[in-house]
């Protein structure tokens, strides 16, 4: 994409959450809800109005380069960054809902907003108002800031647990379903970290 498209695209996200100018305004957003394997995380992150990130958006439009680049510069940048999340045993307890609902709220104490722009979460109960928005990764600077960190944040852990699990390709798959990954789950049973609620079909 040419930088001046780059250029628009922010301003446009940007001016979103310029709607609530005055308040100090957070994006949050979650990584890993359809995962098999893996914590479900959560960032919430406050961006000063200046200077503009040219490569914030949804995290799901970037390179695996890119995201990295750009998370370090959203760490350099943000007025406020939380990280929340919920482990695979807190996922078959409490359900992804309501894990990601943990996750959050962890996230979001760590962060003095007035306003929490969230990707499609409703009633957190957080000390500041909640604006669930569809599709907020693609809407709000915050949010895509936030999704940022998240993806990156749990990309990272995925690679971590290659090196403890290396039969199921982590590295690659990241915890999704892959075929392969699909296939190493019915030859070798789950690791520690699968999701023992999600696996049914794979593993009895």
């Amino acid at each position: 994409m040419a930088k001046i498209d780059r250029a628009e695209r922010v301003r446009q996200l940007a001016a979103y959450d310029a709607e609530h100018a005055g308040l100090i305004v957070a994006g949050m957003d979650e990584a890993g809800r359809g995962p098999l394997a893996g914590n479900v995380v959560a960032a919430c992150v406050v961006m000063p109005p200046e200077p503009l990130l040219l490569w914030v958006d949804d995290s799901k439009k970037l390179s695996e380069s890119r995201r990295e680049k750009v998370f370090q510069e959203i760490m350099d940048t943000a007025l406020y960054v939380g990280v929340g999340q919920a482990m695979p045993r807190e996922i078959d307890e409490m359900n992804i809902l309501q894990a990601t609902k943990k996750a959050m709220r962890i996230a979001a104490s760590q962060v003095p907003a007035e306003v929490f722009l969230i990707d499609a979460v409703k009633e957190l109960g957080l000390d500041g108002r909640e604006v669930p928005i569809i599709k907020g990764d693609a809407t709000s600077y915050a949010i895509a800031a936030a999704s940022i960190v998240a993806k990156v944040t749990r990309d990272r852990q995925l690679l971590e647990l290659d090196r403890l699990y290396p039969e199921y390709g982590f590295a690659r798959n990241k915890g999704y379903g892959t075929a392969e990954h699909i296939a190493a789950l019915k030859r070798l049973g789950p690791c520690p970290e699968h999701r023992r609620s999600f696996i049914g079909h794979f593993w009895p």
